[in-house]
């Protein structure tokens, strides 16, 4: 008696090279989310590590300016930010190699575990970052601390426009640990 290819529990190769090919597609997505997230938060890092103004006045004694340096807080955002960039770009290696060969899955458990981490870092620092912004928008009458924004206009467009890209590179790092943590469970 002859047993089917489905009673005999064999998958046919067409549903094989589907998989196969929706996890190469899974991967270049991957790799393009990695890139499109290391420029994002490099702009982010190099837009606040740039980001001082100095008011057109001063007096015999005080030069009024804001520079990112004297609030560490934009100091753990620009180093959270470089630190994710660099890993970013290091991991597009690897990335890659899931190109080549999308039925690794040491390599991309690790890349989840890592990503996770990096994400948890890019976070923090976009968080602190964010409630500093929201002062300088803002301030706290409370504590008699006045909004500055309306002094350092640029200075503060600055470190918005830095705080909102990397909000976005945290997006994209969710999107990037979803992808791999679904790619790792069709396994």
């Amino acid at each position: 008696m002859k047993v089917s290819s489905v009673e005999a529990g064999e998958v046919p190769k067409g549903v094989v090279s589907a998989s196969k090919r929706v996890k190469r597609v899974m991967s270049v997505i991957d790799f393009i989310l990695r890139i499109v997230a290391a420029i994002s938060t490099l702009g982010s890092a190099l837009s606040m590590g740039t980001a001082r103004e100095t008011l057109p006045f001063r007096t015999q004694f005080v030069k009024f300016r804001a520079v990112f340096e004297d609030l560490p807080t934009f100091m753990f955002f620009v180093m959270s930010n470089s630190i994710v960039c660099a890993y970013l770009v290091l991991s597009l290696a690897l990335s890659f190699f899931h190109i080549l060969r999308s039925t690794a899955v040491k390599s991309r458990i690790l890349m989840v575990l890592l990503d996770t981490i990096m994400y948890g870092l890019l976070t923090a620092g976009a968080a602190a970052a964010a409630a500093i912004v929201f002062l300088a928008h803002r301030g706290n009458p409370s504590a008699n601390w006045f909004p500055i924004c309306q002094q350092y206009n640029y200075f503060c467009k600055r470190i918005s426009g830095s705080v909102i890209g990397s909000f976005f590179a945290v997006v994209l790092f969710m999107i990037l640990i979803l992808m791999s943590s679904i790619s790792i469970s069709k396994h």
